[in-house]
């Protein structure tokens, strides 16, 4: 089964060199994909970011996922990113709220 996942895998990375340049999308399709994209990263930010068990994780870990949104819709390093929502969502803990 792994080796089965490996080969599908290794295809799927595969296609994107082998088809470049060969294959023309219309540019309806590509704008659609493009808000596909950002939908499917959408849905794993809440799903990821804001559950825990199957329930709400929390208040803190939701302006924590806040916090990351602003800060890289500002263009801030990655980094910066990462330590400044694990901040805040730190110090929002350590102020009791969950």
């Amino acid at each position: 089964m792994i080796l089965a996942l490996a080969v599908g895998t290794y295809a799927f990375r595969l296609v994107g060199p082998v088809l470049h340049g060969r294959v023309a999308l219309p540019a309806r399709v590509q704008e659609l994909l493009a808000a596909a994209a950002v939908v499917l990263l959408v849905a794993l930010l809440a799903t990821g970011g804001l559950t825990e068990g199957g329930g709400f994780a929390g208040w803190a870990r939701a302006i924590g996922v806040l916090v990351a949104g602003a800060l890289a819709w500002r263009g801030a390093p990655f980094p910066v990113v990462v330590l400044g929502a694990a901040g805040a969502t730190a110090l929002l803990r350590a102020a009791g709220l969950a």
